[in-house]
């Protein structure tokens, strides 16, 4: 579908793209993901102009992601390809295979193309992943989120500019300071086309009903999203502070908050730091709710001795300090194949590397697990609770097992999805229980050189 160009506006898209390429530190490889609509494919078309005029150390390859939603995607899908050949971009199509559930089929969709890109992108051996979400697409989830959020809420920053993917490959955001019809403007200059998804238009979904009610509303809606971005930049870098300053974990089970800070939860950053430290001990991708939050909020604050239960995770509080461990109960109980992977509990990843299965079930000897925590100062009945949520691992059937399985800290928070404004506190996060720091971006500082 064609549009009609607006002044100099589209003129701006390639600035972008150029200004974009700058902030790599590095050349690369770039892959592209395209689905034929107007923004992904003015995404390409702006960086293929702009390698071509000053950035030639750059490559790109493209990928189109076939949901399998539409009886036409497939044929869009060999469009695009055809685009791309008559430009030398190598292009791959990639087909969700997956189950299509109509309950949450835009958050499973969003997250297998973000997976089958990932595989993409290490395929064609590029270094990042590029998506076209603009200036619209911000706004909307911004007032999405704030629909359903507290009012400092870290989710009100919108999408981040970049984001880490299944810890292996960066997903950066070029455009989201472009507005779509300077997009679509550029592609009329340059007598290109593009697709239309009617499900864009379909008001069953939440993010096409906002788009509708918001209209060309952005401007304002953009402006409060560059505040609310710095503000999450900074809340992320003081509760990596805070974190680093006030907590220690034991095994990887056993967190210990300082006696000062344990009971009060009225700074947002604590509150997070806290909500944070739960989500990971307890194995959870989403920090607990407001109910959860308050519950605890007001167990604090009581500034007695005691324990409660909040998101699958005890809080000890003692004079020494408050602990956090894993509550020992609903336990899962898998087998590893040989030299296979798998997350237990949601809390840990484990390798499999010997020859035989694993059975892996909760309870690990505590005279096991004790011996550096109670070194290290925690009380000993607190270990004895906490070893019991601790993964045991076992041969399926007689014997001993020929090789340990390893045995690593899954972080569900970040694991799959790591905002870039969020790096450090993830990295803080990670340190703490004895994991290495997350890949770092490609480019420079991306947010700061863009918001000045």
């Amino acid at each position: 579908m064609p549009a009609e160009a607006d002044g100099d506006a589209p003129l701006a898209v390639v600035e972008a793209a150029r200004q974009f390429l700058s902030t790599f530190k590095t050349p690369c490889m770039i892959l592209v993901a395209v689905s034929g609509g107007s923004d992904s494919k003015g995404l390409l078309l702006a960086l293929h102009e702009a390698i071509a005029r000053g950035f030639s150390a750059f490559s790109l390859s493209a990928c189109t992601v076939d949901h399998g939603l539409r009886p036409e995607s497939a044929s869009e899908a060999h469009a695009v390809a055809q685009f791309c050949a008559g430009r030398n971009i190598p292009h791959l199509t990639r087909r969700w295979l997956g189950e299509k559930s109509a309950t949450g089929l835009q958050a499973a969709a969003r997250e297998a193309r973000y997976v089958l890109l990932a595989d993409a992108a290490e395929e064609a051996g590029a270094q990042c992943i590029v998506t076209a979400h603009t200036a619209e697409d911000q706004a909307e989830t911004v007032v999405m989120r704030q629909s359903r959020s507290r009012p400092d809420a870290p989710g009100l920053a919108g999408m981040a500019d970049g984001m880490l993917v299944d810890r292996r490959v960066w997903v950066l955001r070029p455009f989201l300071n472009q507005r779509r019809a300077d997009i679509r403007g550029y592609l009329a200059l340059r007598g290109e086309e593009w697709f239309d998804d009617p499900s864009n238009a379909n008001p069953r979904f939440e993010r096409v009903r906002v788009r509708q009610a918001l209209h060309d509303d952005t401007r304002s809606t953009t402006d409060r999203f560059m505040a609310a971005t710095e503000a999450r930049r900074r809340s992320s870098a003081r509760v990596a502070d805070l974190l680093e300053r006030h907590v220690a974990v034991f095994e990887r089970s056993v967190a210990r908050i300082d006696p000062a800070l344990a009971g009060d939860m009225s700074d947002p950053d604590w509150r997070r730091a806290i909500l944070s430290l739960t989500a990971v001990l307890g194995g959870r991708r989403h920090l607990p709710g407001r109910e959860t939050a308050a519950r605890l909020a007001a167990f604090l604050a009581e500034g007695r001795d005691g324990r409660m239960t909040a998101g699958r995770v005890v809080f000890d509080r003692r004079r020494s300090g408050l602990y956090l461990y894993r509550e020992a109960r609903n336990l899962p109980e898998i087998v590893i194949r040989p030299r296979q992977k798998a997350i237990w509990d949601g809390r840990f990843l484990i390798s499999n590397i010997g020859q035989e299965p694993v059975a892996v079930a909760g309870g690990v000897d505590a005279r096991e697990f004790a011996a550096r925590p109670i070194a290290a100062g925690l009380p000993e009945a607190i270990v004895k609770r906490a070893a019991k949520s601790a993964p045991v691992f076992s041969k399926v059937g007689q014997g001993a097992l020929s090789s340990k399985p390893l045995v690593e800290t899954s972080i569900g928070l970040y694991d799959t999805f790591l905002p870039r404004f969020d790096l450090m506190m993830a990295n803080s996060i990670a340190a703490l229980f004895g994991r290495d720091r997350y890949l770092a971006p490609p480019v420079h500082d991306v947010l700061t050189e863009k918001t000045g």
